[in-house]
């Protein structure tokens, strides 16, 4: 099998998102920037709060833009990043552990480290910056406190940390040394190899880029190049946005385009592209919400004639996907265990289950810290009645999509391999074939009959496809 692609010829080393000194000079009245990153990251931590959906919101509410709002998301999600290391060098620096210090102040800190050792923003600014955020805070007693404890930081910068912090054992090394916990490194490794596992913990901690998606019948991909957006690599529907906020384009406000991840737009894609015997007229999202695969679903099958039933067991979430699809769909708020339609309806059917979102911890980094090995054990048992109910619900001859955004093995092709083990009326698909044909360059997607796409090798979320028939 050919090498598979990598960003860089080099061993990965911990990404480095190094700012532009002088934008350390735009402080806006009362340092609103370091405010904002700082009450996403408290709600993170005391909300179980979603960066990537609250820090837009209070960048508008609080009129940040330009470059205040770009280091703003810089400090947010690089601090949410690399927590693991920064708390390990915040252990040495302080005279208390890390889990001792109040979270609020353990927060200032971690925003604190971040820029000390991942900015260009000078050391004094840094120090002095956070110190006085600390002091409106907590007080100036904290504010001593968090003063002597950055200033220690300042002694070395990170490579020279990592050289202190990191553990001599391999796990506990890229543990530290790439800011995930050690569960974690162990899952991915065992999913991607040990010879491929420093590459995707750095594509991990690199800032994703703006992806959108021209959905077929509303929109020409043509019209995103237009609006600045470029060409995708795969998805002959995704265009990259290279700067800017997505939400003030006209296109994605009235639903024409969306921003979605080009992977979650190849699997949707591989489903409608898989081959079936009889009728292609009734398709079925069985998890739609929050509606990103559905509405590319409905543009599709629009086209064809087909019509969509799109579920979610949550209102809101049935409600978001309402707002994105055509009509050709009718949204229902239903539980996917418990079906309200009748066996072997559909002709294609999407179970995009619930899962512990290991594949998008570039664009959700706080899920690395707030998932749990429990919480994998615990989803297992859903993920398979989920894929069990989408066999039901096709026909003989009809397609399964089953799809998480994770590559663990637990999620994968576990789930898939124990639901089939029980039935003799499914066939599996090739999953790489049919991704192929969708995209020919795409490559490196696993031996098959799974397909896994893989940040460091395509770029993408970390999605996973098998591709089901019922006989």
């Amino acid at each position: 099998m050919p090498e598979p692609r990598r960003r860089s010829a080099h061993r990965a080393r911990p990404h480095d998102t190094r700012r532009p000194a002088r934008q350390a000079k735009r402080r806006t009245p009362g340092d609103a920037v370091r405010r904002a990153a700082y009450d996403v990251l408290r709600a993170v931590d005391t909300r179980d709060a979603y960066a990537n959906l609250l820090l837009p919101r209070i960048l508008r509410e609080r009129e940040l833009s330009g470059r205040d709002a770009a280091l703003a998301t810089e400090l947010t999600y690089g601090t949410l990043r690399g927590r693991g290391t920064y708390d390990a060098i915040l252990d040495l620096c302080s005279d208390r552990p890390v889990a001792k210090i109040d979270p609020p102040l353990r927060d200032l800190l971690r925003l604190g480290v971040h820029q000390l050792l991942r900015t260009r923003i000078p050391a004094h600014a840094a120090v002095s910056t956070t110190v006085d955020l600390v002091r409106s805070v907590a007080g100036p007693g904290q504010a001593k406190f968090a003063n002597a404890v950055l200033r220690r930081v300042t002694s070395r910068d990170l490579p020279g940390w990592l050289v202190v912090i990191a553990p001599e054992d391999e796990l506990g090394r890229l543990s530290v040394t790439y800011s995930h916990p050690k569960w974690v490194v162990s899952a991915l490794r065992d999913a991607v190899g040990p010879a491929e596992i420093e590459d995707l913990l750095a594509a991990d901690n690199e800032r994703p880029g703006v992806t959108l998606v021209a959905r077929p019948g509303r929109i020409a991909v043509e019209e995103l190049y237009d609006l600045g957006a470029g060409p995708a690599a795969y998805s002959p529907y995704a265009a990259y946005l290279p700067e800017g906020d997505p939400g003030e384009l006209a296109a994605v406000r009235e639903g024409r385009a969306g921003v979605q991840d080009e992977g979650s737009q190849l699997v949707a894609l591989a489903l409608a592209a898989a081959p079936l015997d009889g009728p292609d007229a009734a398709w079925l999202d069985v998890c739609a919400g929050p509606g990103g695969k559905a509405a590319l679903l409905s543009a599709l099958g629009a086209q064809r004639g087909a019509k969509l039933l799109a579920c979610d067991v949550q209102p809101h979430r049935a409600e978001l996907i309402t707002r994105v699809v055509g009509d050709n769909t009718t949204v229902l708020v239903a539980d996917g265990t418990a079906p309200a339609w009748e066996p072997a309806s559909f002709d294609r059917v999407l179970v995009d289950v619930p899962c512990s979102g290991l594949g998008a911890l570039r664009r959700r980094p706080e899920a690395r810290w707030r998932r749990t090995p429990q919480d994998v054990g615990e989803l297992g048992p859903l993920q398979r009645r989920l894929l069990t109910t989408a066999l039901d619900s096709v026909r003989p001859g009809g397609v399964v999509a089953y799809v998480t955004c994770s590559p663990h093995l637990a999620e994968t092709r576990v789930v898939v391999d124990d639901v089939l083990r029980a039935r003799s009326d499914i066939k599996r698909l090739d999953a790489v074939d049919v991704l192929t044909s969708v995209a020919p360059g795409l490559s490196h997607l696993g031996a098959g009959p799974y397909a896994q796409l893989w940040p460091h090798r395509h770029g993408t979320d970390a999605m996973f496809l098998a591709l089901l028939t019922k006989l």
